[in-house]
């Protein structure tokens, strides 16, 4: 087993503009096979990174800065984890390796969204069907939020962000900047993954599940939990902090682990932000429960525990099962050092911005998760009981509200997210999964119970528990076209557990 804590946390590089194009900020980046150094006693591991990077560069913008990014594949023709050539998207007449970025929780036209279907290849050498332009425009109208950029090709996403296809993108903005929370050196970005090893340092993922035993080979597996953790791209790494104020902008980029994130000192996080930007007000709480692609924007007051070292564990249990403490239940370890570089002058104000609460709506749409068995007698997971390639059926206006109403029937947990919009969680209710299996009737188990208190800010990934109807209202815009919805289970969404929604435009009455 690998020795844990005995490397440095990596500060992830910043990325710059590569020039301006009429005042707008352009950037290029290349997507590139490298060899890096994911722990101390392993050889340099194969990945794949933007602009050679596992995890990529950090994008600092600020809100209302309109950028442009070029998005390059320099990567070789073949993969070097197993692709099943059975999953929709991944056939054998596609080119094996194709990328395409989707900035997560971006607030992006849809030409710039990176839908599945809109993949490039090597020097976009071959495109996909619905590939429109080599350049994206982020508009970034949102407010200071904690977003990440990875890949979202059809068919192969759990691979290419497997081999290091992620990185942050954090807006800022003034009203943010007013609060005088932890900043510079003092405000960390965290992503934490977790990831399988080869003695001689490659990344080891599953070519096929234990069964069914009619599986093809390689075959896409029902899900992926890595035996080791790593955060910013390094195997259990320690970090020197100061007696002082941190703000540690948290995403699990893992493909299928869920993390309940505790402080072995049983220090509590104060909790700021979520997925899409800060809460009305600091939460503290005494643990964090991140799904895949869920942020948390926390701070942590290390003042009290000068010459402690603090690990940061995980126990999230698992049908049932607790992680292992000696592996999968450390992420990493904070040791606090005696001194301060400076004078603490960051605080903790108790009001951080205002979130309306939506109650008015247009529709209310009611959407199953389910599943069923392939041919080969996999589970394929499903949003509504439809698979990627029939119509559209969600079609929500642009500019009207709708509560989407998600009946969970299977036993996982399951993230949904969607492309363009921020939404909010109303509540979570349990039903009668006898009744709605055999008659098809929903008949609600217990009462409606509102979302955590740290889940009440903007959402774009929400969990759905099994045997659970959960509840959340969303504001469709501002722009119109073609989205995608998904699970963030990502062997689920590249397996069928994604469908495209279309925002339509439409008249009032009386418009010309």
């Amino acid at each position: 087993m690998l020795k844990k804590f005995v490397d440095p946390l990596p500060t992830m590089k910043a990325i710059r503009p590569t020039s301006h194009i009429q005042n707008v900020p352009f950037y290029e980046v290349n997507m590139q096979e490298t060899f890096q150094k994911l722990h101390r006693d392993l050889p340099p591991t194969k990945v794949w990174g933007y602009n050679g990077l596992y995890p990529g560069p950090t994008f600092h913008v600020q809100r209302h800065q309109l950028v442009h990014v070029l998005w390059k594949n320099e990567l070789p023709e073949h993969h070097f984890l197993p692709v099943d050539t059975t999953v929709h998207g991944a056939e054998k007449n596609n080119p094996e390796v194709r990328t395409v970025v989707h900035l997560h929780g971006g607030v992006t036209p849809d030409t710039s969204d990176g839908y599945p279907e809109a993949w490039f290849t090597r020097n976009f050498q071959k495109v996909g069907p619905h590939f429109t332009n080599k350049l994206y425009t982020y508009p970034n109208h949102q407010p200071a939020t904690n977003l990440w950029y990875h890949d979202h090709a059809m068919g192969i996403t759990r691979l290419n962000i497997y081999a290091g296809l992620a990185g942050m993108y954090i807006i800022h903005d003034q009203e943010e900047k007013r609060l005088n929370l932890p900043c510079g050196p003092y405000d960390i970005p965290l992503i934490i993954q977790d990831r399988s090893f080869h003695k001689d340092g490659r990344l080891f993922y599953p070519s096929e599940p234990d069964k069914p035993e009619t599986a093809p080979h390689p075959s896409v597996v029902p899900d992926f939990f890595g035996d080791t953790i790593l955060v910013n791209g390094k195997v259990w790494p320690y970090m020197n902090v100061e007696p002082r104020r941190y703000r540690f902008r948290i995403l699990n980029g893992s493909n299928s682990r869920f993390y309940r994130l505790t402080l072995s000192n049983g220090t509590p996080f104060i909790q700021i932000g979520t997925d899409q930007g800060l809460l009305e007000t600091p939460i503290r709480v005494p643990s964090l429960i991140l799904a895949p692609a869920e942020r948390a924007d926390v701070i942590i007051d290390f003042s009290t525990c000068v010459g402690e070292s603090i690990v940061l564990q995980n126990d999230f249990e698992r049908k049932g099962e607790k992680p292992d403490p000696e592996t999968t239940g450390s992420v990493m370890q904070f040791r606090i050092v005696n001194s301060l570089s400076c004078q603490d002058k960051s605080s903790i104000p108790t009001h951080l911005a205002s979130v309306p609460k939506l109650t008015q709506y247009q529709q209310n749409r009611t959407l199953r998760l389910n599943m069923r068995k392939d041919s080969y007698g996999r589970n394929i997971h499903l949003l509504d009981d439809r698979l990627w390639s029939e119509p559209v059926s969600e079609t929500p206006k642009l500019g009207q509200t709708e509560i989407w109403t998600l009946i969970n029937e299977t036993q996982d947990i399951h993230p949904i997210h969607l492309h363009l919009v921020r939404f909010q969680i109303l509540d979570r209710q349990p039903f009668d999964r006898d009744v709605f299996e055999k008659e098809g009737r929903l008949i609600p188990a217990g009462p409606r119970v509102l979302p955590d208190l740290n889940e009440r800010g903007w959402k774009d990934t929400v969990r759905a528990n099994p045997g659970e109807i959960t509840r959340i209202i969303i504001p469709f815009g501002p722009y119109p076209g073609l989205f995608v919805w998904h699970c963030h289970i990502l062997e689920h969404e590249d397996y069928e557990m994604m469908r495209p929604y279309l925002v339509i435009k439409y008249r009032k009455k009386g418009e010309q």
